[in-house]
C-alpha cells in the first residue's frame, strides 16, 4: 500500500536532513524517525503507547508496517465496547429467553430451506468431516441467522480497543494480529470484516484466531472466505465440530425421563458410562430406544436444575460447547438441529410462569410499545436497553412486576389487552 503524500513528504526531507552527515548520526537520526515516524490522530498518550507497542509486534510476526499503519493507527478507540465484557447474554438470560428467540418457528422453516438449498454442499460437507447437515445447519442458524445478522462491528475497531483497553488484552492484541493476516493474504478484505462486539466474523462467526486454525476453502477460489462464501463457512464449521471431537453418527444427546425421587449426580461434565444411568433408571422421555453402546460417556444435563427438563448428553454435545463456551448456547444449537430433523418442543416444560418470546413476538411488544408512545427505534426483534427502558415504564403503569424490563409473556399480553382501540374510519 502506498504512503500518503504527507509522509512521502516527510521522508524526502529527513533524506535531505540526513544526507552528508556522518554515520553515527544517521544511524541516530533513522532510529528516532522509526519511533515518531507516523504522527497521532489520537488524543490518549496511552492509546498511543499502546499502538507502537501493537505495531512492533505486528511485524515481529510477519505484518507489514504498511499493513499495520493503514488498518490499526488510524483506529480511533470505541470505549463503549467495554461494557461488553461481561454481558454476554448466553449467561445473563435466562434460559428459557436465550431459547425462545434462538429456536423459534420462523428459524426453524428458513433452516430447512437452507437445507434445501445447499444440499449439494452440505453433503459433500458431511462426507469430508462426518457432521450431519442438521447441525451445521444449526451452528449458521444460531451463529448469524443464515447469513442475515453478522454484526456490524468493524473487527479493527473492536480489536484494536480491546487490545489496548479492559481486561483480556492478551487475548485480544492476538486476535487483531489474526485479523491482519487475513486482510495481508487477501482472504477477506478489511471492509467486509464486520462482526460482533469481540471480533467474531462471517456467516459460522469464527474468532480470527479460529479462522487461522480452522477455516478452509472449499470452493476452491484460492480463498478461504468466510464472509463471501457459504461454502467455506459450512465446511470450515464441520471442519472444527470434527477437530473439537465430533463422533459421526453419535446423537448430541437426547431429553430424558428421571425416576421418582432420583437424586444422583448431574452437571455436564460428570461423565458416567450410559449402562450407570440407564441402572439408575433414567430412559428417554419419548420412550424410545437410547442405542449406544453402555460403555458410551454420558452426563446428566439440567440447565434449569432438577425442575426443568433433563437430557443426557454425550461427546458431540462437548463439541458444540466448544464453539462457544456456554452451556445454553450448545443447546440451542443441538435443539434446533433436531427441530430441523423433524423434532418437537422439549416435553418438559421450563420452570417458569413466564415463558419467553419467539423474534416475532418480540417484535410485537415492540410494535405494541411505539404504538403507546414510546421512542425505541427500530423494531428488529432485539430487545435492547430502549425497549428494556419503555417495557419498565409499562411494567410500573400496569401493575406488572417485578418491574425489571424483561420481555415476556405477561409483558405480551399485558400489552394487547391495553392496546389503544384502531381508530374510526373516516366517512
Amino acid at each position: 500500500m502506498n504512503a500518503s503524500p504527507a509522509r512521502n513528504t516527510y521522508r524526502c526531507d529527513f533524506a535531505s536532513f540526513t544526507r552528508g552527515r556522518p554515520l553515527r548520526f544517521q544511524r541516530l537520526a533513522f532510529a528516532l524517525a522509526a519511533t515518531f515516524a507516523w504522527p497521532s490522530v489520537h488524543a490518549d498518550p496511552a492509546f498511543d503507547g499502546c499502538l507502537d507497542e501493537l505495531g512492533t509486534r505486528a511485524r515481529g510476526e510477519g505484518i507489514s508496517s504498511g499493513v499495520f499503519d493503514a488498518h490499526v493507527r488510524t483506529v480511533t478507540p470505541d470505549p463503549s465496547l467495554l461494557g461488553l465484557l461481561n454481558a454476554q447474554p448466553e449467561f445473563t438470560t435466562p434460559i428459557w429467553d436465550y431459547l425462545a428467540g434462538l429456536v423459534d418457528q420462523q428459524r426453524v422453516d428458513d433452516g430447512r430451506r437452507m437445507l434445501a438449498e445447499h444440499a449439494d454442499v452440505l453433503a459433500r460437507v458431511e462426507a469430508e468431516y462426518g457432521v450431519d447437515p442438521e447441525t451445521v445447519v444449526a451452528v449458521w442458524g444460531v451463529e448469524s441467522d443464515y447469513g442475515n445478522t453478522f454484526g456490524k462491528r468493524p473487527l479493527l475497531t473492536s480489536l484494536t480497543t480491546l487490545s489496548c483497553m479492559g481486561r483480556r488484552q492478551s487475548f485480544f492484541r492476538s486476535e487483531l494480529i489474526d485479523t491482519l493476516r487475513i486482510i495481508q493474504s487477501g482472504d477477506v478484505a478489511a471492509d467486509r470484516l464486520v462482526g460482533s462486539w469481540a471480533g467474531a466474523f462471517g456467516h459460522t462467526q469464527f474468532m480470527p484466531s479460529t479462522y487461522r486454525r480452522i477455516a478452509v476453502d472449499f470452493d476452491g477460489d484460492g480463498r478461504r472466505d468466510l464472509v463471501g462464501s457459504i461454502p467455506d463457512a459450512l465446511a470450515s464449521t464441520a471442519n472444527y465440530l470434527k477437530r473439537s471431537g465430533w463422533r459421526t453418527g453419535q446423537p448430541w444427546g437426547f431429553e430424558v425421563r428421571l425416576p421418582a425421587g432420583f437424586d444422583g449426580p448431574s452437571g455436564r461434565t460428570n461423565r458416567r458410562p450410559l449402562s450407570e444411568w440407564q441402572g439408575r433408571g433414567i430412559t428417554r422421555v419419548d420412550g424410545g430406544a437410547i442405542g449406544l453402546a453402555g460403555d458410551t460417556p454420558a452426563a446428566l444435563f439440567q440447565p434449569a436444575g432438577t425442575s426443568g427438563p433433563s437430557f443426557l448428553v454425550f461427546k458431540n454435545f462437548d463439541a458444540i460447547y466448544s464453539y462457544n463456551a456456554a452451556e445454553s448456547y450448545a443447546l440451542a444449537i443441538a435443539h434446533l438441529s433436531d427441530r430441523l430433523r423433524g423434532g418437537g418442543a422439549f416435553a418438559t416444560a421450563w420452570p417458569t410462569a413466564d415463558a419467553g418470546l419467539s423474534r416475532a413476538e418480540r417484535r410485537e411488544v415492540q410494535t405494541l410499545l411505539l404504538a403507546r408512545g414510546h421512542d425505541i427505534g427500530e423494531v428488529d426483534g432485539m430487545i435492547g436497553s430502549a425497549s428494556r427502558a419503555a417495557i419498565k415504564l409499562e411494567q410500573a403503569k400496569l401493575g406488572i412486576t417485578p418491574v425489571d424490563g424483561r420481555a415476556g409473556q405477561r409483558m405480551l399480553r399485558a400489552l394487547r389487552a391495553a392496546a389503544p382501540e384502531p381508530a374510526a374510519p373516516s366517512e
